[in-house]
């Protein structure tokens, strides 16, 4: 579970919704978990923007999860995953680094600044003349702007400042540019998603476009869409990455996985996510 500061053991789950609620932090926090699935569409499939896309129809994760799952993720009150959005929302106005500053002074109010951000990474950075995802950035900001230590990829902090910068654009759909310079990443993300790998000698293709909604063991197969991620995964117990389930997956293969943060990882999440065009965004969603 969460590594919490003392003030935050000391309250329960449901003081700290309230007070994200009271905040006015969480878009749409007092909608019924039927009110939020209809308005966000996750239960409801995609049409292809491109037609040149590998699938017919588009479905969210949320489409392919148990009743108790889905109920869990709309219900604010039982949603695991806001423990860290409240953490990533107090993180954002934390002064940190040498700079002495937080998110908060550059960016203001997230509601405003943030929305819309988290529909669009992975994006082309001019400076790294490459793809740059939103962990990547929010580090970025820290060790350039703010003169602070980078969060590790798999660490508290970085898993809640990326649920709560995506959790402003709650329900908006899933948008990565594709044009003259995302391209060459897309392709090599495209060539990545279709490799055979490992000695069970499978690309993610065999899973997630050629059998998705089969069963394999007691798990239902999905798109592997990514417009819930950062996740909170039940099997976790916490949220993670979307990186983090490629190397799960790359490992469930008998591959040898990538870091985090990698060029192979990162094209990926760009064509990835380019597949789940239109998907709204639902971080933090909860996943088997």
């Amino acid at each position: 579970m969460i590594r919490k500061t003392p003030e935050l053991a000391e309250r329960s789950n449901m003081r700290q919704l309230f007070k994200m609620v009271l905040a006015g932090c969480l878009a749409g926090s007092l909608m019924t978990g039927a009110a939020m699935a209809a308005a966000d569409g996750k239960s409801e499939a995609v049409t292809p923007t491109s037609k040149d896309h590998p699938l017919e129809e588009i479905w969210s994760g949320y489409h392919f999860a148990k009743k108790g799952t889905k109920e869990t993720q709309d219900n604010e009150f039982d949603n695991p995953g806001n423990l860290w959005l409240e953490q990533g929302m107090e993180l954002w106005s934390k002064v940190d680094g040498d700079e002495k500053k937080s998110c908060q002074s550059c960016h203001n109010d997230a509601a405003k600044s943030m929305k819309g951000v988290g529909t669009r990474y992975p994006i082309f950075f001019p400076p790294w003349k490459k793809l740059i995802n939103l962990e990547q950035r929010i580090n970025l900001c820290r060790t350039k702007q703010m003169k602070a230590k980078a969060y590790k990829w798999k660490s508290n902090e970085l898993l809640g400042l990326t649920i709560f910068v995506s959790r402003q654009s709650l329900g908006m759909p899933a948008a990565v540019v594709l044009d003259d310079k995302t391209k060459p990443f897309w392709e090599k993300g495209k060539a990545h998603y279709y490799k055979r790998r490992g000695q069970l000698d499978m690309s993610c293709a065999h899973c997630h476009q050629a059998n998705y909604g089969k069963k394999i063991r007691s798990n239902t197969l999905t798109q592997g869409q990514a417009n819930g991620f950062p996740t909170y995964r039940l099997k976790w117990g916490k949220p993670g990455s979307i990186q983090r389930r490629f190397k799960g997956c790359n490992k469930q293969v008998r591959a040898k996985p990538y870091k985090m943060g990698s060029d192979e990882y990162v094209n990926l999440e760009h064509y990835v996510r380019w597949r789940g065009q239109g998907l709204p965004i639902e971080t933090p969603s909860v996943r088997p």
